[in-house]
This record gives C-alpha cells, sequence and structure tokens, in this order.
C-alpha cells in the first residue's frame, strides 16, 4: 500500500516558521517530499496553525494567505461527531492527550497510512494501519 499521510500541526508550523533552521529545513523537505501524494490534515490542525502562528507574532493576512495555501494543496479533514467519538476511544487506548487523539482520529477516518507528528511516539502502530513518524527524530536538529 502507498503512502496516504496527514501533517501534525508542529510540522506545518516549522515550515512556515523559520526560526528553528534544523527544523524548518526537514518540515520543508518532507512537504516537499510529499508532492503529489494526497496529504491530509483536519480542521482542527488548521485552527491550531493559526493560533500558533498569531502567538509568533505572524499577522493576520499572512496567516490567512498560509492557510488558503494549505486548502489549495491538501485535503481538510472535518471534525464530526464520529471523530470524537473515536478521539475518546484512543484516547483511553494510548493515553494521548485529547487534542492528539483527535489528530489520530482524524487521520484514521481519512484512511491514512502515517502521521507526521514530533508529538506523539515515533514508530508507533495505532490501530494496526496507522505510523506515527517523527521527521525530527532522532533529533540531529539541536545544533541550530
Amino acid at each position: 500500500m502507498s503512502e496516504r499521510p496527514f501533517i501534525d500541526t508542529n510540522i506545518l508550523v516549522y515550515a512556515f516558521i523559520e526560526n528553528n533552521e534544523a527544523r524548518h529545513d526537514i518540515a520543508v523537505r518532507l512537504i516537499a517530499d510529499l508532492i503529489g501524494k494526497e496529504v491530509f490534515i483536519s480542521i482542527q490542525v488548521m485552527s491550531e496553525i493559526y493560533s500558533a502562528l498569531s502567538k509568533n507574532g505572524i499577522e493576520h493576512d499572512a496567516i490567512a494567505k498560509y492557510l488558503w495555501e494549505l486548502d489549495d494543496s491538501m485535503n481538510i479533514q472535518p471534525i464530526e461527531y464520529g471523530t470524537i467519538m473515536k478521539c475518546l476511544f484512543l484516547k483511553k487506548r494510548y493515553a494521548y492527550s485529547y487534542w492528539d487523539s483527535l489528530i489520530l482520529a482524524s487521520s484514521l477516518e481519512t484512511g491514512c497510512t502515517v502521521v507526521y507528528s514530533e508529538d506523539m511516539q515515533h514508530g508507533q502502530l495505532i490501530e494496526n494501519t496507522l505510523m506515527i513518524e517523527n521527521p525530527f527524530y532522532p533529533d540531529n536538529t539541536q545544533e541550530a
């Protein structure tokens, strides 16, 4: 089966902000490598991107432009009642935070095979179908 990726918020924030050059470069390279694949993010990710970028002093118009670009290049998964119910099950089963469990639930709903995130356990297989991959693992980015 070919890779069907879901990208967590932190990867997309690092791709936008250049305050950590090593992580920025890794995030940009990952996104470039995914061109041509059916890539997914969720409404949750869109909202978290806005919040994270605004906390980093990025102006509204720049953030809005970035979100429009993501909308043009990625599939945006809605959060539905069933997503939340799946999230609650995953939270109990895997002991991740509610928000990370919601990312996992959205990833599973879209049939993704990999979720790129730095927030969850690298290499863990969720529900025998979804692999967590941390593109910064092992963390060789501390020199930057």
